[in-house]
């Protein structure tokens, strides 16, 4: 049974990665999918994919940084759906360098798509979330979020900041039954992430540090997302949900 049926759900990055394994479980759980992204022709192909699992769902390219882009995202959507059930906020970039390397423009980038873009998205949407007794925020924090790695003083810095986003939001809409979760991702195997992973002492670095001995899947994180939106994790906000193989429990 499709348990989100009915239920429209917004997933930014969206194009590939995390953001496109989110969309697609989301389409084969039957809720109808608006997906975000800078880039266009992989934008729609995300599209194409989820519709071909028989829901509907439109590509909107969009610059999550940008607030008047924000803006009128949300005017468009609203004007297409109606409503809003599902914000899922997985816009993300990774700078790696040492801390003393970084521009100004190149921190300001990192902290402005991870954490400056969940806060824009939050503002635009949850007005058009609040007065349905449903609402689903899954914002896409780390385990660098609890733990540090050197040259990632930036993506660091701004997922934890986007976890204590997390957790001071869900206090805020609890009234109206919109829970606001974390998930918090180990080294997953995504594009993003190929080049750094296809370097074999990279590669045997992180997996030394999962004690399951292995690189996570974008499917157990699009997994994840699906049992978060359904009934049933109703009673799960203001926390995020570790999935890195037990990195931070050593």
């Amino acid at each position: 049974m499709k348990k989100l049926e009915g239920r429209v759900a917004l997933v930014t990055g969206a194009s590939k990665g995390l953001g496109r394994a989110m969309a697609v479980a989301l389409a084969e759980a039957g809720a109808s999918l608006v997906l975000v992204a800078r880039s266009r022709d992989q934008l729609m192909q995300a599209a194409a994919e989820c519709r071909a699992l028989g829901t509907e769902a439109e590509a909107y390219p969009t610059d999550v940084t940008d607030e008047q882009a924000v803006a009128q995202l949300a005017r468009e959507v609203i004007g297409r759906f109606g409503r809003l059930h599902i914000l899922i906020n997985n816009a993300g970039v990774n700078i790696r360098k040492p801390l003393t390397d970084f521009t100004l423009a190149e921190w300001r980038q990192v902290l402005d798509t991870n954490l400056t873009g969940a806060f824009l998205m939050c503002r635009a949407f949850i007005p058009h979330m609040k007065g349905q007794g449903y609402g689903r925020i899954i914002n896409i924090c780390s385990n660098q979020s609890h733990v540090g790695l050197p040259h990632r003083a930036a993506y660091g810095a701004s997922k934890a900041g986007l976890l204590g986003l997390t957790r001071a939001l869900a206090l805020e809409l609890a009234p109206e039954k919109i829970t606001v979760i974390g998930i918090s991702p180990g080294p997953i195997e995504t594009e993003i992430n190929r080049t750094l992973f296809s370097d074999p002492t990279v590669r045997q670095w992180f997996l030394d540090r999962v004690p399951l001995g292995r690189l996570g899947r974008p499917e157990e994180i699009g997994a994840l997302a699906v049992y978060l939106c359904r009934e049933e994790a109703s009673f799960i906000t203001g926390t995020d949900i570790l999935i890195d193989g037990g990195w931070c429990a050593q």
